[in-house]
C-alpha cells in the first residue's frame, strides 16, 4: 500500500543518521537537508548529540509521533524498531535501507516477514528493505548520488535494484534527462514495481503527472497486474520503457517440442511487453536514451533529415536508421538547390545535409529551418554538432536551443563532444534539453520505439471457435501426455484451424483406399514416436499404392509405432505456430517461418494469449523473415490475413484449454490463398 505518509510526510525520523556522509546513515540525512525537505526532520543515534546541525534523540522512546521512518541500522534491529515505531509513535510509512534480509538467508527472510506483518497490522507503507530509498520533490530519502534534476514533467523511474538504479541515473544525468520521482523498491515484498504502477495508474492526473515511466525489473511477481496497469497508463497518454534482467533461456529440461526448445521466460517477457505496449530495452544506455526520446514531441512518421558538419557520423546514423526500417530520404530539386546556395561551397543537401566543418551557427539555423518549413516529407530532424577543439560552441548551441523551441517537428540533438565542449553541452542541458551523444544508440532506441505496438485490446476473439466442444474434448482426455492425432484434429477443427485431409490407421488397406480417394501424391508418417523424422518415420511424395504399402510395412516396424498417418501432399511456404504454458504468465504463442527458420535460426516472435488481430499482425511483421511471408523476388507472398486469423484462433483455443502445456503446428503450408496445418502435436497435463 502507498499512503500519504510515504509520499508527503510532515515529519521524518532517520534511525541511524550520522555525521559521516560517506556512510548511508549520514548520506541520507545530507540528501534530505540538501533536497530542501520542509517538514520536521528527526534523528535517532545513541552515540551522537548533534548530526549535521540537527539535535539528536538517543532513543526511539524519546521522539514525538512521526509519520515516516527511514531505517539505516543492522537488519537484526529493524523488526523491533518497526514494531515500536508503528505501535508507539504512529509511524505509518517505512523506508528500510538496510540489507541482510530475504535476499540473503532464511533467517533474514524471517526478519523481513516480521516487518511485513507489522506493517500490515498497522496499515503502514513499506519501501525495501535492501534499497537506496525514495526520491521525490517532497523528500530526498535516498543515500546515493547523483541526485538528478527534478521536474514535475520529468520521468518516473522504478527500479528493482538499488545499485542498478544509481548507474541508470548516472547515464540519465549526462543526457540531461530530468526526473519526477525515483523508486528503489528493494526486495519489494509489500510494494513492488507492479504496486507503484497501480498507484500511478489509479491516481493519474493528466494535467500534472509525469507521462514517462522507466522500469528496471528483475522479477515480475504479478504479470497480470503489470500488464493491466501499464496498458492503462499508456492508454491514458503515458509512455513506458523497461529493462527485464535475468530472462535468458534456462534450458532446464530436455524439451520434447520445437516450442519447448524455443520458448523461455524471455519469450514470456517479450509477449507481455508487446501486449502492454511497453518499449523493451536491453541496456542502461538504451533505457535512458528511450526516456530522452519520450520527452520530445511524438514522431508522426519515419522520414528523418540529418543536419551535420561531419560526414562520418551522418553516414553511420543513416545506416543505423535504415537498418531499423526508418528512412533518410534523399532531398533534391529546387528547394535543395536553394538551400545549397545559402551554405558554403562544397556543402551537400542530399540528406544528410552536410554544412561542412567550417559551417557557421547561422548555416545550422538555415538548414533546420528548411527541414522544418520547406521539406514537407521530413518528419523529424537530427542535428549532429561537435568540435575538434578549435572553437567554442556556445553560439551554435544557442541557435540549436532556439530552433528546438520553435520547431513543431522533433529535433534530436546529437552533441558528441562531451569532453572537449563539456561546458557548452552542460549549458545547453541546463536550458531543459536532452542530448544523444551517440547517433547509433539513438537510432537503435528509435527503432525499438517504432516497433512497439499500442496496448492490445482485451476482448477475446470468439467468432468461429466452439468453446463448449473444446471443453468436452479436453474433459474426455483422461491421461497426461501427447494426445492422439484424431483428438488433435478435433481440437483444431473446433478452433476453425484447417488441417490437410488425413487418415490414421493400423490397417494398410484402409490407408490405400484413403490415398486413392484424396489422390496421389500423399505423405506417410509414423504414429507413436514423438520425433518422426529422427526415426525415419516420414515418407514424402508417395505416388502409388505399392509405394504406400511398402512404407506402411517399414514404418510399423519402427519401435513404438502404433499406426501410420496418410495425408494429401500439398505445397507451399512452411510456417510455424507453437504455444507453451508459462507459470504466472499463461500461454505464450510463438509464430514464424517453419523448417530451418524454427529449428536453427529460431526466427520466431511471441505473444501472450489471448491475442488480438493487431497483436498477431505485429508478431508476423516483427519476424526477420517477414519479406518471405510478404513475397520477394517475384515469388508470391502468403495469405497473411489467414495466417493472422489462425494465430488468433489458436490463442482463443488456449485461453479455454489451460491443460494444454505445449503444442506445435509445424508446418503449416501457405500460399497466396490458403494456410493449412499439416502436422500438429499437443501435450496435455491436468
Amino acid at each position: 500500500m502507498i499512503n500519504r505518509q510515504l509520499l508527503q510526510p510532515e515529519s521524518i525520523v532517520v534511525i541511524g543518521g550520522s555525521n559521516n556522509v560517506h556512510k548511508p546513515g549520514g548520506a541520507v540525512v545530507r540528501n534530505l537537508l540538501q533536497g530542501g525537505y520542509h517538514g520536521t526532520l528527526r534523528i535517532v543515534n545513541p552515540k551522537e548529540d548533534e548530526v549535521q546541525g540537527i539535535k539528536v534523540f538517543h532513543d526511539v522512546k524519546e521522539i514525538p509521533p512521526t509519520e515516516l521512518a527511514i531505517l539505516v541500522v543492522a537488519a537484526r534491529f529493524c523488526p523491533d524498531y518497526v514494531e515500536q515505531l508503528a505501535r508507539d509513535k504512529e509511524v505509518r510509512a517505512f523506508i528500510i535501507i538496510s540489507a541482510g534480509f530475504g535476499e540473503e538467508t532464511k533467517a533474514g527472510a524471517a526478519l523481513e516477514q516480521r516487518i511485513i506483518d507489522t506493517c500490515e497490522q498497522y496499515g503502514a507503507s513499506l519501501i525495501g528493505p535492501n534499497c537506496i530509498g525514495l526520491l521525490t520533490a517532497w523528500h530526498h530519502s535516498v543515500f546515493t548520488k547523483p541526485i538528478p534534476q527534478l521536474n514535475p514533467k520529468g520521468v518516473d523511474f522504478i527500479s528493482g535494484s538499488g545499485a542498478t538504479a544509481v548507474f541508470i541515473l548516472e547515464s540519465a544525468v549526462i543526457k540531461g534527462l530530468q526526473f519526477n520521482s525515483v523508486w528503489s523498491i528493494g526486495n519489494g515484498k509489500q510494494i513492488g514495481i507492479e504496486d507503484v504502477l497501480q498507484y500511478m495508474d489509479e491516481n493519474f492526473d493528466p494535467a500534472t503527472d509525469s507521462k514517462v515511466k522507466l522500469l528496471y525489473i528483475e522479477n515480475i511477481a504479478n504479470p497480470d497486474k503489470l500488464l493491466f496497469h501499464a496498458s492503462s497508463l499508456i492508454k491514458k497518454g503515458c509512455r513506458i520503457a523497461a529493462i527485464k534482467a535475468g530472462s535468458s533461456e534456462s534450458g532446464s529440461r530436455a524439451a520434447s517440442s520445437h516450442t519447448g526448445a524455443i520458448a523461455s521466460s524471455d519469450s514470456a517477457v517479450e509477449a507481455l511487453f508487446r501486449k502492454a505496449g511497453i518499449v523493451r530495452c536491453f541496456s542502461r544506455e538504451e533505457l535512458t536514451t528511450v526516456g530522452c526520446i519520450f520527452t520530445l514531441p511524438p514522431l508522426t512518421g519515419k522520414n528523418f533529415a540529418i543536419v551535420t558538419h561531419a560526414g562520418g557520423p551522418g553516414v553511420m546514423l543513416t545506416d543505423a536508421l535504415s537498418k531499423g526500417g526508418l528512412q533518410v530520404p534523399p532531398l533534391s530539386g529546387p528547394l535543395a538547390d536553394e538551400l545549397k546556395e545559402k551554405l558554403y561551397p562544397g556543402a551537400s543537401t542530399a540528406n544528410p545535409i552536410d554544412i561542412l566543418a567550417t559551417g557557421t551557427p547561422e548555416h545550422l539555423g538555415i538548414a533546420i529551418d528548411y527541414c522544418e518549413n520547406k521539406f514537407d516529407d521530413i518528419d523529424a530532424i537530427m542535428v549532429i554538432f561537435g568540435t575538434p577543439g578549435l572553437v567554442q560552441l556556445y553560439e551554435t548551441y544557442d541557435v540549436l536551443h532556439k530552433k528546438i523551441l520553435e520547431c513543431k517537428k522533433p529535433v534530436f540533438p546529437i552533441l558528441p563532444s562531451l569532453h572537449t565542449a563539456g561546458p557548452e553541452v552542460e549549458e545547453f542541458l541546463k536550458k531543459g534539453h536532452v542530448n544523444f551523444s551517440d547517433e547509433v544508440t539513438l537510432a537503435t532506441a528509435l527503432t525499438q520505439i517504432m516497433r512497439t505496438p499500442r496496448p492490445a485490446s482485451t476482448e477475446i476473439e470468439l467468432f468461429g471457435v466452439d468453446v463448449p466442444r473444446i471443453r468436452d474434448i479436453i474433459g474426455g482426455i483422461k491421461e497426461n501426455g501427447y494426445i492422439s492425432p484424431d483428438k488433435v484434429h478435433e481440437l483444431l477443427s473446433c478452433a476453425g484451424i484447417p488441417m490437410v485431409p488425413e487418415m490414421v490407421s493400423a490397417n494398410k488397406e484402409e490407408l490405400i483406399a484413403f490415398a486413392q480417394k484424396v489422390g496421389y501424391p500423399v505423405v506417410a508418417k509414423v504414429v507413436g514416436p514423438v520425433h518422426k523424422s529422427d526415426v525415419g518415420g516420414v515418407a514424402l511424395n508417395v505416388r502409388t499404392d505399392k509405394h504406400l504399402a511398402l512404407e506402411f510395412d517399414r514404418m510399423m516396424q519402427i519401435p513404438d509405432a502404433t499406426a501410420v498417418m496418410v495425408q494429401k501432399m500439398i505445397k507451399g511456404t512452411e510456417l510455424f505456430i507453437g504455444a507453451k504454458y508459462e507459470p504466472r504468465f499463461g500461454h505464450i504463442v510463438l509464430c514464424g517461418l517453419g523448417g530451418i527458420f524454427v529449428e536453427v535460426l529460431k526466427d520466431v516472435s511471441s505473444g501472450l494469449a489471448p491475442l488480438s488481430y493487431d497483436e498477431a499482425y505485429s508478431m508476423i511483421h516483427s519476424l526477420r523473415g517477414y519479406k518471405i511471408i510478404k513475397g520477394t523476388r517475384g515469388q508470391a507472398g502468403i495469405n497473411e490475413k489467414r495466417y493472422a486469423e489462425i494465430i488468433v484462433r489458436l490463442s482463443t483455443l488456449l485461453r479455454f484449454a489451460t491443460e494444454i502445456k505445449e503444442m506445435d503446428i509445424n508446418p503449416l503450408l501457405a500460399d497466396e490463398k490458403n494456410v493449412i496445418a499439416v502436422d500438429a502435436r499437443i501435450l496435455i497435463e491436468k
